[in-house]
């Protein structure tokens, strides 16, 4: 069935609806599916189409492309050289033998390595760079790193559209075509922790530069299109700026009782406290939620027993992915048991060399926690409550 929907005159969405797929990239969970949104803007002139959908829809872009009567394009824009961008590519340029495969340097040269396009089919754009199709033209902006090095972004200015490919997107499944802000919020904020986060100072400065245009409407390459862009942008500066909030993230694992009991007295400790608590039991835990908590956590502090001498598994995952993701989490800590001994809290330190934190000295108890071991916890939750009183402090001073 075809999914042909107008969003200005000659402005049409033309991608798929993945309803189904529940793993991105062999690692990132999908509870709500996703979309891969293709773009095709039709001026008196010329056709181009932005972005080309994963290789499993590709009939569904095709049936698309036939409903609207498309014999010719002219330009297939490439923004990011990623396969759900691209897996439809390489029949796209057998069906349209005269079209033009056009994207970043670093783009093509992907495409090339990928076998997806003979690199005499490419034109190179640069920032700046403008594609007239006739009473409709295409800006290219240039932004790197949001999430590949390879990206653009195109502006059509004569209908105030931004088409931001990775950025400012969601993988949500959706039958609505403008975004719905109260269902769209979560998911998009997922998809920046999971995503985008690591490259949160790109961000802020392809946040700044966007702001000189004149956006009515921003179209992502996966979830719901953006009819009132300031919802969405004002969420990424939020998430990308330095200020975080009054909340611990506690991702922990127990093998015999004595770590969760610890886990559960800081986590009522704190409470007390007036501090918010994110917890997660990492056996059990959608590890997307935890990268949507490290995007406003002043602290993570990790509960991990001793297992063969070093942390659990999970637990020393769950430090890995914070140290990938890179959030602006101010302080840390870890807290569990060992039984005889070994390298666990040096194993979950080293684990995290791209956070700049503060680390709060960890308690760890041998066996089952003492009431020594809970009077530390408490001089912990004492000093996680002092350091975030002077966050708070020092963010509401420069308001």
């Amino acid at each position: 069935m075809t999914l042909v929907r107008e969003i200005k005159p000659g402005v049409f969405s033309i991608g798929a609806i993945d309803w189904d797929r529940r793993l991105f990239d062999a690692l990132i969970a999908l509870p709500d599916g996703t979309s891969y949104n293709s773009y095709l803007v039709r001026g008196k002139n010329k056709i181009a189409l932005i972005d080309a959908v994963d290789s499993t829809m590709a009939d569904v872009l095709i049936e698309n492309l036939n409903a609207l009567g498309i014999k010719k394009i002219d330009y297939i824009i490439v923004q990011h050289a990623e396969q759900d961008h691209t897996g439809s590519l390489g029949r796209l340029v057998e069906l349209y033998p005269d079209s033009t495969v056009a994207g970043s340097a670093r783009c093509l040269e992907l495409l090339v390595e990928f076998g997806l396009v003979d690199k005499k089919r490419t034109q190179e754009l640069k920032d700046g760079d403008v594609i007239d199709l006739g009473g409709k033209s295409l800006q290219i902006i240039s932004a790197p790193w949001v999430h590949w090095p390879d990206t653009i972004l195109s502006y059509l200015a004569s209908d105030r559209i931004l088409f931001s490919c990775d950025f400012l997107g969601s993988h949500l499944a959706t039958s609505t075509l403008y975004a719905d802000e109260a269902v769209v919020y979560r998911a998009a904020k997922r998809y920046y922790a999971e995503i985008m986060m690591p490259f949160r100072q790109h961000i802020r400065k392809h946040l700044e530069r966007i702001s000189n245009y004149d956006i009515d409407i921003i179209a992502p390459s996966h979830g719901p299109i953006h009819a009132r862009p300031e919802f969405i942008l004002n969420a990424y500066g939020e998430w990308a700026s330095d200020e975080v909030k009054n909340q611990v993230v506690l991702p922990f694992v127990s093998m015999h009782g004595s770590t969760k009991a610890m886990t559960d007295y800081i986590a009522d400790a704190l409470i007390a406290r007036g501090i918010e608590v994110k917890r997660f039991d990492l056996t059990n835990s959608d590890i997307g939620l935890l990268a949507e908590a490290l995007v406003d956590a002043s602290t993570i502090v990790i509960g991990t027993p001793t297992m063969l001498s070093g942390a659990h598994p999970l637990a020393l995952y769950a430090a890995i992915l914070a140290n990938a993701l890179r959030p602006k989490t101010r302080y840390a800590s870890i807290i569990g048991s060992y039984g005889w001994g070994g390298k666990m809290l040096e194993q979950i330190t080293q684990a995290m060399p791209n956070l700049k934190l503060q680390l709060f000295d960890p308690v760890v108890a041998k066996g089952y926690p003492k009431e020594a071991d809970f009077r530390r916890l408490d001089r912990l939750a004492d000093e996680i409550l002092a350091k975030h009183r002077e966050l708070m402090h020092a963010q509401s001073a420069t308001k």
